[in-house]
């Protein structure tokens, strides 16, 4: 394909970044049902699996954790993002911006797109450590911070710069190539679990307990790594995606949906993604970590290539391609609008060059769980904002899509809300002595009412 070939391929590519879906562009839920389960049974995976084991979650915990958070994800997309999304229509940012101002909203979008950001290059880091290994890659570290050898460097380059052309091509493709990985995905991980447990002593269903018990999950964790609970599983699986469900980010991936019930369709990637592949990689990572000589080698990609060869490679590499896909494609929406002449695709190049640099330092997947609950935690509250300007000021007589109908650059109400909500969370952590991992729960109730408040005071 020529150049100017591909420039009019990407200049063709509509997104509706400032207007409804047209009923042309409407998806039946079972693209969404293939999306979710290609994001979710991701890069991530290879890593969040491995980190519950790494915390010393004993496996009752674990399973019952998972069951509990995963439903609760599951409805707060159903109830709280899809009915939103599909009945405005708009996305996320469009329609900050008609209710907190462009000026707030541009703020927001620059966090918000600078998380997606940070999220995807540390799912490009996930592939180059399947890519690596024919380079005998050195194995990150839970410890390292910064790069470790000039081939990690090169590696994270080239993976960087296929993920961003695929983004920059637009949600059709993207759905595609969610729709085409995920079954194989899916069964890579299973079949590489399966492989692995009579190494670990499992013949029979009855030997799985006890030896998940005293081998996998054993409620130790390793040096240096704080002990997790039920509830630290339970809210995590809830709430590490609370950006995209409770704080509405994906409304700009939901307004494409025929019915609210396609928030329905995130139950693939609870279930078979974080459910049963968080599970097969933690069953992974044990056998890795009775064999390894140094206990904090962290590496997804040696990982799934003990248990399933070039399958496993090719399982991690894809992985985290899918993530980082629809990822950057959001974070491109989200920046688009601070130059909205821009076209998408031009603005997704620029998230895809943030991304690689930022996939270069291992830090990024070592500290995945804290990043992915403050990435949510800083963007809950405007998805409160929105939640109570669509259906709770309509009730109280309150002015809805306040700035776009005054004609404000910032609406106060709403910047107040986003400030405040983060000092009283702040506050909990560091004077209470609550986690990051509970804090979001409170965080969204506290911004609902603060919203309603200051919008009652500001009026």
């Amino acid at each position: 394909m020529k150049l100017t070939e591909l420039t009019e391929q990407l200049n063709s590519v509509e997104e509706f970044e400032r207007e409804p879906i047209p009923p042309k562009a409407i998806k039946k839920w079972t693209s969404f049902f293939g999306l979710y389960a290609g994001e979710h049974t991701a890069g991530t995976e290879f890593v969040i699996g491995p980190l519950f084991v790494a915390h010393g979650v004993s496996t009752g915990d674990l399973l019952g954790g998972l069951l509990v958070g995963n439903i609760l994800a599951v409805l707060s997309w159903a109830l709280l993002c899809a009915p939103i999304a599909v009945r405005e229509r708009i996305t996320l940012y469009y329609k900050l911006e008609k209710i907190c101002g462009p000026t707030l909203t541009k703020t927001y979008n620059v966090v918000n797109g600078l998380m997606f950001c940070f999220l995807a290059g540390s799912m490009i880091a996930v592939s180059a450590t399947a890519v690596g290994i024919p380079f005998d890659l050195p194995l990150p570290k839970l410890t390292d911070f910064y790069p470790n050898s000039a081939t990690w460097v090169i590696i994270v380059l080239v993976i960087g710069l296929v993920t961003t052309l695929v983004a920059m091509l637009g949600y059709n493709l993207i759905s595609y190539v969610a729709n085409l990985a995920a079954p194989w995905m899916f069964l890579v991980f299973v079949a590489a679990a399966l492989a692995v447990l009579p190494e670990l002593g499992v013949h029979s269903l009855g030997d799985f307990w006890d030896v998940a018990n005293t081998k996998i999950w054993t409620g130790t964790p390793l040096e240096g790594q704080s002990k997790f609970t039920f509830w630290h599983v339970m809210f995590f699986s809830w709430f590490c995606n609370m950006a995209m469900h409770i704080g509405m980010a994906d409304m700009s991936i939901l307004r494409y949906a025929d019915s609210w019930k396609a928030g329905l369709g995130s139950v693939s990637g609870m279930f078979l993604g974080h459910y049963i592949a968080w599970t097969a990689s933690g069953i992974l990572y044990s056998i890795f970590l009775l064999n390894a000589t140094d206990k904090l080698a962290f590496a997804p990609g040696p990982v799934a290539y003990y248990a399933a060869g070039v399958a496993g490679i090719v399982c991690v590499i894809v992985a985290g391609w899918t993530t980082a896909n629809p990822t950057i494609y959001r974070a491109g929406l989200a920046l688009q609008s601070l130059s909205p002449q821009w076209k998408t695709w031009k603005v997704t190049l620029i998230v895809g060059l943030i991304t690689t640099i930022a996939a270069l330092f291992p830090a990024l997947v070592m500290k995945l769980l804290d990043f992915v609950a403050l990435y949510g935690l800083l963007l809950m509250p405007m998805g409160a904002v929105i939640f109570a300007d669509v259906y709770l000021l309509p009730k109280l007589n309150l002015k809805v899509e306040k700035a776009e109908k005054e004609k404000l650059a910032v609406n106060w109400a709403a910047g107040l809300t986003w400030i405040l909500t983060l000092v009283f969370c702040l506050a909990l952590n560091l004077l209470v002595g609550i986690e990051i991992f509970f804090l979001g729960l409170p965080g969204w109730f506290v911004a609902t009412g603060l919203y309603v408040g200051l919008s009652k005071v500001l009026k």
